[in-house]
Parts: structure tokens; C-alpha cells; sequence
């Protein structure tokens, strides 16, 4: 089993910043992508960011600029630091991995919530 925990949720208000963190343990072998989605209410989960092992990433288009998606690979874990945060961006975040390649099994977070308002 693999077990994914964030951290760093809260409440903002717009313009600021946050910064999640999520660590991966467990049957961890090797960790082809770790990443970050979020659901705001009544809407369906959406990428925010991803990475991959070799240090590629991939962004919403809406938060291209104001996101930043990194990794540390010897701790398996993922952080996203938020800037210039708009009260859209108010969902439950979550943390995701896949394991071995792109075609692995896939594993969540509990999520954090993220609120922006004013």
C-alpha cells in the first residue's frame, strides 16, 4: 500500500500565496509522476500540476505563471507553492502519484483544503 499525506491547506486571501506538501510512503518501489488536482464544489476534479521523475512538468493553463510544481525524488515528495491566488482557485487539493510508468497504478491524498477569499 501506498499512503500520500498533505499539508499546508488554508485560508488566503486573494493575491497571497500558499505552499502544499505531500509526502509518499509505503511499497513505494518507484514513483514515475507525483502531481496535484483539485474539485471545487459541484465541478469534477481537475489537473493542476504534475511532474515527472526526470523533472518535466505540466500546468493547468489557468494557473501557468502562479504555480510552481517541484519534487524532491529521495523523500518522494511533491510541493506546490501558490502565488497571486484568486478565488477560483478555492477547491479541496489533492495529491496524486503513479507508480513505475506512465500505465501504473495510481494513488490519492485525503486532500487539504484551499480557500481564497477576501
Amino acid at each position: 500500500q501506498v499512503q500520500l499525506v498533505e499539508s499546508g491547506g488554508g485560508l488566503v486571501q486573494p493575491g497571497g500565496s500558499l505552499r502544499l506538501s505531500c509526502t509518499a510512503s509505503g511499497r513505494i518501489f518507484s514513483i514515475y509522476d507525483m502531481g496535484w488536482y483539485r474539485q471545487a464544489p459541484g465541478k469534477q476534479r481537475e489537473l493542476v500540476a504534475t511532474i515527472i521523475t526526470d523533472g518535466s512538468t505540466n500546468y493547468q493553463d489557468s494557473v501557468k505563471g502562479r504555480f510552481t510544481i517541484s519534487r524532491d525524488n529521495a523523500k518522494n515528495t511533491v510541493s506546490l507553492q501558490m502565488n497571486s491566488l484568486k478565488p477560483e482557485d478555492t477547491a479541496i487539493y489533492y495529491c496524486n502519484t503513479k507508480l513505475y510508468n506512465r500505465y501504473g497504478p495510481v494513488y490519492w491524498g485525503q486532500g487539504t483544503q484551499v480557500t481564497v477569499s477576501s
